[in-house]
């Protein structure tokens, strides 16, 4: 008998994405649990027709968030997806054909292929994501940003999380820019030491990792453009803290 797995999704305003990533999950779910951020779209309606039920929850952040709708699962193994995400052909069967009842492994993760638009950014590849989870043994780091499962005690699996991230370039802009001021409050909250010349070492160090480490520049155009983006987000992050602890400064 297969074994009986919750899917969880949170939402905000996802009536482009949540059919598509329902639809997925049922190809492996008993039950589907979406956690809506009081969306003002049709995000709950569309999921409810689906026939997953949908929960309302102010934002908790990003970890806390993840962590909310498990407390109304059924089944004991989860699996989170987000709303821009599906599951290839690979990584459904991979899902069916684990043991559960026999597992030593408190989770499983799968790699991730993240798009701009129709454009698979070979250099962000692989990119893991552990999603697969007993609920008992561990559960998501409780962080504002993006959020991991914590856990040590986990096997990678074939197949493929498919991540529409972004709708094209203006897209990943606007949002790279709302994340990382969201990464900057957490890393000045967290009282850490910022010199003037973080911005630009962990801007480059991005770079560098993904241009030459990763071999952007074996895909043209697509790699460079991935690899300055990628350097983009931790650059902003240090430069937008600078800037929001001297301004707090400058207010005192």
């Amino acid at each position: 008998m297969q074994q009986k797995i919750t899917v969880t999704i949170i939402t905000l305003n996802e009536e482009e994405n949540i059919k598509d990533c329902i639809e997925s999950a049922w190809r492996v779910a008993d039950e589907i649990i979406v956690v809506d951020s009081l969306s003002t779209d049709n995000t709950r309606e569309i999921a409810q027709s689906l026939g997953a039920r949908v929960y309302e929850q102010s934002y908790l952040g990003d970890g806390l968030q993840k962590d909310f709708g498990v407390q109304f699962a059924a089944n004991d193994w989860i699996l989170h997806l987000d709303a821009d995400e599906r599951m290839d052909v690979d990584m459904v069967a991979e899902i069916k054909s684990i043991n559960y009842a026999d597992s030593t492994f408190d989770a499983y993760a799968f790699a991730r292929k993240n798009f701009i638009g129709q454009r698979w950014q070979k250099v962000w590849y692989p990119d893991y994501m552990i999603r697969l989870y007993h609920r008992g043994r561990c559960r998501f780091s409780p962080m504002i940003g993006h959020t991991s499962l914590m856990t040590e005690n986990y096997q990678r699996r074939k197949g493929h999380i498919i991540h529409y991230s972004f709708k094209d370039l203006s897209d990943y802009l606007v949002r790279t820019a709302k994340y990382s001021k969201r990464d900057a409050k957490v890393l000045l909250d967290s009282g850490r030491r910022i010199s003037v010349l973080d911005p630009l070492t962990h801007g480059f160090s991005a770079f560098v990792k993904y241009f030459f480490l990763k071999k952007g520049f074996l895909y043209g155009l697509d790699g460079l453009t991935a690899s300055l983006l990628g350097a983009l987000r931790p650059y902003l992050k240090y430069a937008q803290a600078i800037e929001m602890r001297d301004s707090s400064s400058a207010n005192r």
